[in-house]
Parts: C-alpha cells; structure tokens; sequence
C-alpha cells in the first residue's frame, strides 16, 4: 500500500494498492482503498490546495509525477 501525497501542501490524497515495482505513473479508482483529499473537476484530479495531480482517464488516473510525493512499500506481482 502507499499513501500519495500532495508536493506543495504534503496533505494526504488516497491510500493506493500498487502492484509491479515501476514509478506511479497511473492510479486505478479500483485500486484506491481510501480517499483523504480529492477533488475532480474539468476532467483532472486537484489537492485541496490547488495543484493538479492527475488527469481523469475514466478507469484510472495519469499522475503527474511532479505534484505527488508517495510513501509505503508496492507489490510485486
């Protein structure tokens, strides 16, 4: 499990079940265990503070690897 982080405010975002040992480059909603912070508008992902953080795909979210910081250990699978 990891738990991203926004990079400005370092608020929590969600709590994310990823599996492979790559960067997080996409977030799948069926996937996300916990939601913290979010808001979706305009078709992308926002902290509360503003910043961007991903793009809403449908199924899953691009992340900007920029605005996000993230902690925890992935799943090799």
């Amino acid at each position: 499990m990891l738990i991203l982080k926004c990079a400005d405010c370092r608020r929590k975002l969600w709590k994310y079940f990823k599996i492979g040992p790559g960067e997080v480059h996409r977030c799948h909603k069926d996937r996300i265990h916990k939601v913290w912070n979010m808001e979706e508008r305009e078709g992308k992902v926002f902290c509360p503070c503003g910043r961007a953080v991903g793009i809403d795909r449908g199924s899953y979210y691009t992340m900007d690897k920029k605005a996000f910081t993230y902690k925890g250990t992935k799943t090799n699978g």
